[in-house]
């Protein structure tokens, strides 16, 4: 029987999915990725589920592409164009309505750091590196590129992608490509806080206000004001606004935030 590389567990609101596969640094191989996807749609599936933490077990989060599939794959001519599923992956954590925060326990390359961008919160470890190493091995960050560009500017990410060279977790909160960093005894705490923070919203409000940071900066100005007013009219009108502008009046947390 094949060994489970990502576990999922569901505990007071949150999914939790963790990488371990320490005989590759939890690289994307097949089996990972195939694994990731699966626990990722039964995380937004789940209706206990309220938030959703993506880390790895042990001390690295995630090396990037398993590159010895890779090389398997060229000398056999069935070359991919990097891990199996990775853009349906980023995809999925990206356009997802429950906030996904990224623990990182440690260090990140390559695809990992496309992981690491589609998180909505990150925090990571202060002894944790990161590097875009791609072009020394010949290739590019072209999948993850997606959700790294946003993160990172053009000026940014022109330099870690052509040069490739490693940087700090307190390198990658000021890129911001990460929130914040914490040591290692403190990193729980961290993620809890926004955890405890994000639990306090409202779903349908949470997966709206990510919209808004994922949609409004590629829109015209007129175009944004006018689609932003009608969708604030529909949100003042909703049960979710009811619910919490009659939680406030009578001074007692809303419904979904009763217990966090």
């Amino acid at each position: 029987m094949t060994e489970e590389l990502v576990h999922f567990d569901v505990t007071d609101g949150v999914a939790t999915i963790t990488l371990d596969s320490p005989h590759n640094r939890n690289a994307l191989s097949r089996q990972l990725t195939a694994e990731l996807w699966q626990h990722l749609q039964a995380a937004l599936a789940e209706d206990r589920a309220r938030v959703i933490v993506l880390t790895g077990s042990g001390t690295v989060f995630c090396s990037g592409a398993d590159l010895k599939e890779q090389r398997e794959a060229n000398v056999s001519g069935n070359a991919r164009a990097g891990p199996v599923g990775l853009p349906q992956i980023l995809t999925a954590m990206w356009e997802s309505p429950k906030p996904v925060i990224g623990r990182i326990n440690g260090p990140a390359r390559a695809g990992g750091l496309g992981l690491v961008a589609a998180c909505d919160i990150t925090v990571a470890v202060d002894t944790a590196t990161f590097a875009l190493s791609e072009v020394r091995i010949g290739v590019i960050p072209a999948v993850i590129s997606v959700v790294l560009l946003p993160k990172l500017g053009l000026a940014k990410a022109m330099e870690l992608f052509i040069g490739g060279e490693p940087f700090s977790a307190s390198d990658a909160v000021a890129f911001g490509m990460i929130n914040a960093s914490a040591p290692a005894e403190e990193l729980d705490a961290a993620v809890q806080r926004y955890v405890t923070m994000i639990r306090k919203g409202a779903p349908g409000a949470l997966a709206g206000a990510k919209r808004l940071v994922r949609d409004v900066p590629g829109m015209p100005m007129s175009q944004a004001f006018d689609e932003m007013a009608k969708l604030s009219a529909r949100y003042f009108a909703s049960d979710e606004a009811r619910e919490g502008m009659t939680a406030f009046a009578e001074k007692r947390p809303p419904a979904w935030a009763q217990d966090v």
